[in-house]
């Protein structure tokens, strides 16, 4: 008996000292509908199956704070969400750890440009243009209408920021998806962009946080908005709320962990298991997003496949986010565009 309590003791002692060893890792997402699917598909099982805890934090995508907690020294993230531009230009920065592609498979089990040298893609997301059945007479089919006020009267919902903003104008004004970054690319075509945006001003209410255009069209604020679609599709089972994919852009959110990290190795198996196919079905499942490893989508039902950006039928004409060019072009077109918000 003596010996059965000793041995319990012991295992309770180890069981104990394993999980001191698991270190609490430190994440921090865009929260909403995303955050909650990263907690059930990521967060939970990593911590049920003993790795240690997850502390789940949210920002709005602030490069400001990482730089300031990497130049300070006084890092107390252990791995971030970021989109693609904003990874490119904190690698280029040395704001980010780098990261062995070894500790993730094989490379063709992925999504082409998930992998990146500071950071991986875990998921594939369009911003698409998004409304309310309810309150409209007949279906927008692209940007044109987004911007046609005479046949659709009523606010519009854009993101208060110069990227996915200026595509879209040029798009409203005719611009064939393949091309809209070789025009994008010149004077001529940047102010094309802001002429279009000039014109559709007085009908815009600016959003910057993912959840606000469902809540704008579920409450008539605006008849139309852009969105994330994973947003749209977490309401639709109790709105009329609709996704037009034609002109979306699509991108990856990576893990990136910020240089001097603490966990940084521990922060590096949590990227490498979020990545496995089970976790990224379970993901996909709970927000339409597309899974990264490409491995995942065969175990997702037709159902949940409709609404996934990368499938065939949604994909064929969107634009897939040039990082190259936001990261040459991102900081004066986002003054130009904060100067010109702000008139």
């Amino acid at each position: 008996m003596l010996k059965t309590l000793k041995l319990t003791a012991l295992s309770v002692g180890m069981m104990c000292a394993a999980q001191a060893m698991a270190a609490d890792l430190t994440v921090i997402s865009f929260g909403g509908a995303n955050k909650a699917a990263q907690e059930k598909a990521f967060y939970a099982p990593w911590e049920k199956k003993g790795s240690g805890k997850i502390i789940a934090g949210e920002y709005n995508g602030e490069m400001a704070k990482v730089k300031a907690m990497v130049d300070t020294k006084s890092v107390s993230w252990d791995l971030v969400e970021v989109e693609s531009p904003e990874l490119a230009r904190g690698c280029d920065e040395d704001m980010f750890e780098e990261i062995d592609p070894a500790i993730l498979g094989k490379k063709e089990d992925y999504v082409p440009g998930a992998i990146q040298t500071c950071g991986v893609g875990f998921f594939v997301w369009s911003t698409v243009l998004a409304y309310n059945a309810d309150k409209l007479k007949s279906a927008p089919t692209g940007w044109a209408d987004f911007w046609n006020t005479e046949k659709f009267p009523g606010k519009r919902g854009l993101r208060k920021g110069a990227k996915y903003t200026l595509e879209f104008a040029l798009m409203a004004d005719g611009v064939a998806p393949k091309d809209v970054y070789k025009v994008l690319a010149s004077k001529d075509g940047q102010d094309r962009a802001f002429k279009m945006l000039d014109k559709l001003k007085p009908s815009i209410q600016w959003w910057e946080a993912g959840a606000q255009p469902p809540q704008f069209l579920q409450s008539g604020d605006v008849v139309m908005s852009s969105a994330y679609n994973g947003r749209i599709a977490a309401v639709q089972k109790e709105s009329n709320l609709k996704v037009v994919w034609t002109g979306g852009v699509y991108d990856f959110d990576s893990w990136a962990i910020p240089k001097g990290a603490k966990n940084a190795e521990e922060a590096k198996k949590f990227i490498a298991y979020t990545l496995k196919p089970e976790q990224q079905k379970t993901y996909s499942e709970n927000i339409a997003y597309g899974p990264a490893n490409t491995q995942a989508v065969s175990l997702l039902t037709a159902d949940n496949q409709k609404n996934m950006p990368t499938t065939p039928e949604n994909i064929k004409d969107q634009v897939q986010l040039s990082v190259s060019f936001w990261t040459d072009n991102g900081e004066s077109l986002e003054q130009r565009f904060n100067a010109w918000a702000a008139k």
